[in-house]
């Protein structure tokens, strides 16, 4: 069998990127696509007619034009706006706040509140209702 060496692949590709290269190419090799270098019969019986690897050896000797696109982030170049602020003045302020005082309470109208004595005539019912 011929063992080929990927240490001066490695520097190259990313083991992912090898195994990619490798799979395509593979796949092409078995629906009979042309080798890319001359290999004898006997190398090939070697290899058993393996297309992965005839496509490791075509790798290793560097025949295949297949290059590798690594994508990269996007630099921006552009500055930040800083935000202006708005000057409020203390009536614009104190405006607000009433307003949300005054949604909080009608919001707490609609709810209602519990009285002490409403909560313990539940825990009472609740205790006789239990013995029935």
């Amino acid at each position: 069998m011929i063992k080929v060496e990927t240490k001066s692949l490695e520097d190259q590709f990313s083991k992912y990127e090898i195994a990619r290269i490798l799979g395509a190419r593979g796949l092409q090799i078995a629906m009979n696509a042309p080798l890319l270098i001359k290999m004898s019969k006997e190398d090939l019986e070697l290899v058993k007619y393996d297309a992965l690897k005839i496509a490791e050896v075509e790798l290793e000797s560097g025949v295949l034009p297949i290059s590798v696109k690594r994508p990269f982030p996007q630099r921006r170049g552009d500055k930040l706006k800083r935000v202006k602020e708005r000057e409020v003045s203390e009536e614009q302020i104190e405006k607000k706040k009433s307003e949300e005082e005054e949604e909080i309470s009608k919001e707490g109208e609609i709810m209602g509140l519990v009285n002490p004595d409403d909560e313990m005539e539940t825990d009472s019912d609740n205790e006789s209702g239990g013995e029935d």
